[in-house]
């Protein structure tokens, strides 16, 4: 059965149906929550925050509209922006990069050695991110460290196919760039 079929059951009242969605659906959507928050429980909050809007607002997909893909992930999407934004007004005891939780090189170096190199690299990747355009950041950020294809990417930020991987192999292209010159000073 479609994802559009099990919709319209669902905006029927259809529990299974919607739980057929979720069960397709809430692994990518928490890559996406993950790639736009800064750990994982913000992430999991906005999953459900999301997935919560979804069924209060089932009447309003129109399958004519956009796929039940497209138009979820967006709702997803906007869901952890907004868990983000209460969590930033929120004290923070965590540092304020926007990439930080999100890569990790190394998560459990087994030697002390091994944490500074590991925590050397994330910070040079970190660095290195930040001198990127924002929009070759953004989809090299969802792309690796929120395990979204190309096309996932594209219909999240409403882009064309081709320009997602125009800004992903750009931005890749400088980040080894930069990586080179650091290397060899």
């Amino acid at each position: 059965m479609t994802d559009e079929a099990l919709m319209v059951r669902a905006q029927a009242g259809d529990t299974d149906a919607f739980a057929q969605l979720y069960d397709c659906y809430s692994e990518r959507a928490l890559r996406i929550a993950r790639a736009v928050c800064r750990n994982q429980s913000t992430a999991e909050d906005a999953v459900q925050e999301g997935f919560l809007a979804i069924w209060r607002s089932r009447a309003n997909y129109r399958p004519d509209a956009g796929s039940f893909q497209a138009w979820s992930m967006t709702i997803m999407r906007n869901r952890a922006i907004d868990s983000c934004r209460r969590a930033a007004v929120r004290p923070r005891t965590q540092t304020n990069d926007a990439y930080d939780d999100r890569l990790q090189i190394d998560p459990n170096p087994t030697t002390p050695q091994g944490a500074v190199v590991a925590q050397s690299e994330r910070e040079g990747l970190i660095a290195s991110l930040r001198q990127l355009p924002e929009a070759q950041a953004k989809v090299i950020v969802l792309a690796f460290f929120g395990e979204l294809s190309h096309s996932e990417i594209a219909k999240l930020l409403g882009l064309p196919h081709g320009t997602v991987k125009g800004r992903v192999r750009l931005g890749l292209e400088k980040l080894r760039r930069e990586m080179e010159v650091a290397d060899a000073g």
